[in-house]
């Protein structure tokens, strides 16, 4: 079964509202005839959220969040909830990045906590996993992986996983200009797809999109999303400017 491309910019802590609009509206024009062969995803940072709403509301666009909290509601300073980001119109929300798993220590049990509370609030979570340097080096790839994968997605139906977007990042090739061979990252994402297969079934298996994410550029977003496994990208610096963004996804739609 052929699956979709799924592009998503993952701006971190960039672009406040003013900074958001004017990337918008430089990316919109031309963006509907790519969003043709790939879904288009833009995840800017909690403040500049409501700016980009606006914008992306009637677009081929859809709105995706950072994190989200796993809680409805209380006293949870500096959090925000799933019913927040249903009236805001986010449609995604990126969990288990590598940032929020090393630096604010989130486990595979609090992810799938926050997993299965998007999920019930009908938003889809772009999950992410992936290994450091160290564990790749130390022969643990397959171990991680496999940890991340169960734990992250457990208690999940067939049904479910659906909307579960997977995102495959090698912590070693985040943001350093580092960027996994085409053939390192067809097999770790291989590997991913078995994983899922053994979870939940072969049916759920090819119909699951399992992005790649580390150093994705225009230069090379063609001959990653050629491999047979890599099904789109989790995109970090070179999403923050319209032009380089809009060029990465025409050039891996090609």
């Amino acid at each position: 079964m052929e699956r979709k491309l799924i592009i998503a910019a993952n701006w971190k802590m960039n672009k406040g509202p003013a900074e958001t609009v004017e990337f918008i509206e430089a990316f919109l024009p031309g963006a509907e005839e790519l969003s043709e062969k790939c879904d288009i995803v833009i995840a800017p940072p909690y403040v500049s959220i409501p700016a980009a709403a606006a914008l992306l509301a009637d677009s081929v666009v859809a709105l995706s969040s950072q994190n989200v909290s796993d809680q409805d509601a209380g006293a949870f300073t500096g959090e925000v909830s799933t019913g927040m980001l249903n009236e805001v119109g986010a449609r995604y929300v990126i969990l288990g990045h590598s940032e929020r798993r090393a630096i604010y220590g989130e486990s595979d049990q609090f992810i799938n906590a926050k997993v299965q509370k998007v999920l019930a609030a009908g938003i889809r979570p772009i999950f992410c996993i992936g290994e450091t340097l160290e564990e790749r080096e130390s022969g643990k790839l397959e171990e991680v992986l496999r940890t991340q994968v169960s734990g992250g997605l457990a208690d999940l139906t067939v049904e479910h996983m659906t909307d579960v977007v997977v995102a495959y990042e090698p912590v070693w090739a985040i943001g350093t200009g580092v960027t996994a061979t085409p053939d390192q990252a067809q097999e770790a994402h291989a590997f991913v797809r078995t994983l899922i297969e053994e979870q939940f079934g072969k049916e759920v298996a090819a119909t699951t999109r399992i992005q790649y994410g580390g150093s994705v550029k225009s230069g090379n977003s063609a001959e990653l999303m050629a491999q047979r496994d890599i099904d789109g990208a989790l995109v970090g610096g070179a999403s923050l400017e319209a032009v380089s963004f809009r060029d990465l996804i025409a050039n891996a739609v090609a």
